[in-house]
């Protein structure tokens, strides 16, 4: 680090403590900072400023919590009435945000003393623990977690231990799966995404994702499950009863992919609800039999169809599709015609309604951060380690809050919509 560097840092210490310097006192650290400078010592890196901050805090930590176990100050007469006193101390090495760090951790004669803020046998803290996560959750390999903390930190971090912190997961993860949820949702997106595991041989496995809005327009994931390419009515309905005995007791919509067996599924589990095609993936598996020189012109032949106002208006709209490119790509039109009676029904709904379900939003950007982060991994040994970096990924979403605030903006035409055409099913009656 240059004079420079560390000159600009000095200079944009403020000189008034603010709400966000509350407890520091700002002018002391400015003080360090320009000492630091004067010395040639470098702010971060080994043996820089941060490290020896670090230590001393630690350090003084430490030596507290060991006058509160004895009772008495070091160097206190108190220590000579034959009782517990301290014994020295001895050295270790953390594993911290600044890197690694080495500090004296002070000992009690009778070892009775358990240190709270780096415990016995506790070699890294909870910061790098979160660093850890937060890398494995943007589909980081262990070895490329590892050569990232020994670049940047100077962190020499084994395999083993990176995937033991991303273990710790798997125990939140079993929580959150089997996590109480809403009695009603006004729509649920069912997807899927496909992940390369090794089982044996490396093969194409689905992971289904249950994404809801809430009646306050909320975002929430309800699971995650790992398909074994039986995709028929019996293992959706399994899944879509295990949602039903978590508290969800009625769906006013549910969103999919034309999966087979998913209708009778639905139809099963909740009665009411209105089974729907999700319309963006009808056109994406649309483009799969045109060729691209065609995207953009078959995007606006289709357009009228699902903006149509009535389902009369969008049969004739798709006539005029199939009279200029039935012949060319007839494939598509087999697509529409199979998916049609799953296609229709928010065609007559209110087009705040419509927005909802057509939105690329809702599912779509959910999805985005989940493939980046399975393609980022390649493939996976086995299926936790799947579902790990998919719940990893899902759990990291939205880090500021404001996709939610967005979407909380924009869910209020859509509530009066759904409640207006769903009329008192938003608001069950608790039994």
């Amino acid at each position: 680090m240059t004079d420079a560097t560390v000159a600009a840092d000095t200079a944009a210490v403020p000189k008034k403590n603010g709400p966000a310097d509350e407890g520091v006192d700002v002018e002391l650290v400015g003080r360090l900072v320009e000492q630091a400078r004067a010395a040639g010592l470098q702010l971060t890196g080994d043996g820089g400023l941060l490290q020896q901050l670090t230590k001393r805090v630690l350090e003084a930590a430490l030596d507290g919590e060991i006058t509160d176990h004895l009772g008495y100050d070091k160097g206190d007469p108190a220590g000579n009435n034959g009782q517990n006193s301290r014994n020295g101390a001895r050295g270790k090495t953390v594993l911290t945000e600044v890197g690694p760090v080495e500090i004296s951790v002070p000992r009690d004669r009778d070892g009775s003393f358990e240190p709270q803020i780096v415990r016995k046998r506790q070699r890294r803290l909870t910061g790098v623990e979160d660093m850890v996560i937060s890398l494995s959750a943007k589909g980081l390999t262990t070895g490329e977690i590892q050569a990232h903390l020994a670049e940047v930190y100077g962190a020499d971090v084994s395999r083993q231990t990176i995937s033991t912190i991303t273990d710790k997961v798997l125990d939140a993860m079993g929580e959150w799966q089997n996590r109480p949820l809403d009695p009603v949702y006004p729509v649920i997106f069912l997807d899927a995404v496909h992940v390369k595991i090794r089982d044996g041989k490396v093969a194409n496995r689905p992971v289904y994702v249950a994404l809801a809005v809430t009646v306050e327009g909320t975002r929430d994931i309800l699971g995650l499950w790992a398909g074994d390419g039986g995709e028929g009515a019996k293992f959706w309905l399994q899944v879509l009863t295990e949602v039903k005995n978590r508290g969800v007791e009625d769906a006013c919509m549910v969103v999919c992919d034309g999966l087979k067996g998913l209708p009778d599924a639905i139809a099963a589990t909740w009665p009411q609800a209105v089974v729907q095609t999700c319309v963006i993936h009808l056109l994406r598996n649309s483009f799969r039999y045109a060729g691209r020189q065609h995207y953009d012109a078959i995007a606006k032949a289709l357009r009228p169809v699902y903006t149509a106002a009535t389902e009369a208006a969008a049969k004739a709209r798709f006539a005029e599709f199939v009279d200029a490119w039935g012949q060319k790509y007839p494939a598509i039109v087999r697509l529409w015609d199979n998916a049609w009676p799953e296609f229709v029904p928010f065609l007559a709904f209110d087009v705040e309604i419509r927005k909802v379900v057509c939105s690329t939003n809702a599912i779509e950007s959910v999805n985005a951060r989940i493939r980046r982060a399975v393609r980022a991994r390649g493939h996976f040994p086995n299926e936790q380690a799947a579902l790990k970096c998919v719940y990893l990924a899902v759990m990291s979403l939205d880090p500021t809050g404001t996709g939610r605030r967005r979407w909380a903006i924009r869910w209020k035409p859509a509530l009066n919509a759904f409640e207006m055409t769903f009329e008192g099913r938003l608001t069950p009656t608790r039994k």
